[in-house]
Formats: structure tokens, sequence, C-alpha cells
């Protein structure tokens, strides 16, 4: 059900997840849906932490590959920015966000349990390169909360199409924001 409604959401964005279409898609009446969700939020708050659980094996795998802090944090970089406008996780996520608003304290919870994950994550790589000396001494979860503020301002301008912030021009300068705050000089 979940990967179905994120496909919908890729093919047809968020107006066209309906619980009636999605019930056709998989075999099951709106009614029966309701049943398991009881709303559409709770139907998009659990396809977002079914995807962030495809995006965070994809972290895991990264996190635990050979090579340079710089490398993963290139590799963090690359899976955080979206693909493009319309990008179906980010729509999502865009969605979850806005409806956060008026969520109840187990959804904002359960938001924030997706949220510590890439930032986990994230410290991991700074608190690694620091050590290493690859990058400067930073405090590694203060930089990472200032870090994932800059991706997800440019996250949303890519998702949303903001003319001037594709993906390529976000990553050039992310690049240059790693290189201008956090590589150690020799």
């Amino acid at each position: 059900m979940l990967a179905a409604a994120m496909d919908t959401i890729a093919e047809r964005g968020l107006d066209g997840l309906t619980m009636a279409g999605l019930g056709r898609q998989v075999g099951m009446s709106s009614g029966h849906l309701l049943y398991y969700f009881r709303t559409k939020d709770e139907l998009l708050l659990q396809t977002l932490e079914w995807s962030e659980g495809r995006l965070g094996a994809e972290r895991s795998a990264l996190l635990s590959r050979p090579g340079s802090a710089r490398e993963r944090l290139d590799g963090y970089v690359d899976v955080y920015v979206p693909d493009g406008p319309r990008d179906p996780h980010w729509t999502l996520w865009l969605e979850v966000w806005n409806r956060s608003q008026n969520a109840d304290d187990d959804a904002r919870a359960r938001q924030a349990a997706i949220e510590g994950a890439w930032h986990r994550d994230l410290v991991a790589i700074l608190a690694e390169g620091v050590s290493r000396g690859e990058f400067r001494a930073v405090d590694p979860d203060r930089f990472a909360t200032r870090m994932r503020a800059l991706l997800d301002g440019f996250s949303v301008h890519v998702a949303v199409g903001i003319p001037g912030t594709g993906r390529e021009q976000v990553l050039a300068h992310v690049r240059e924001f790693i290189a201008e705050t956090l590589i150690s000089r020799p």
C-alpha cells in the first residue's frame, strides 16, 4: 500500500493521492484503508516512514563503506538533496511538514524520529572527520544543525522548482559551503 501511495505521488502528485484511488490500486475499499490509516495524514506519515526506511538503509550503507569522511559527507548530501522538481520523497516531506502544524504529539514524535536519524548520521560523519583531522575542529552537533538547515532550504527550492536552484547548482553551493567552513587548511 505504501509503495503504491509513493508511486501515485510520483506520477500525479499529492492531489492525485486519494483514499478511493489508492484503494482501487491495491484492491481495497477506501473504508478499509481508513480502518488501517484513520486519516490521510496518517497515510502520508506512514508512507514517509516507509520511504525514510529505504533512505535510512542507503545512508547506513554509505556510513559503513571505506573512505574518507569527506567522501561520506558528499554521499550524505547526494542522498539528501532531491533529484529535481516534484521529487516524490520531498513532495511527501513538504506535505507532512505542512500538516504537522495540526499534528498530535505521536505524529510529531514520529517526525522527530525521522529527523533525528538524519541528524545523528550527519553528526557521526562530522565527528569522524574532525577526529581524523579532515575537518576543522567544529562542534559536530551544532554544525550538523546548521548544515541540515542549509540543506533543507536548498532542497525545498529544488523540490518546488525555483529557477536557478536545480540539483546541480545546489550541490555546487553545498560543496563550496563545505570547503569554506569545514575543510581543514594545511
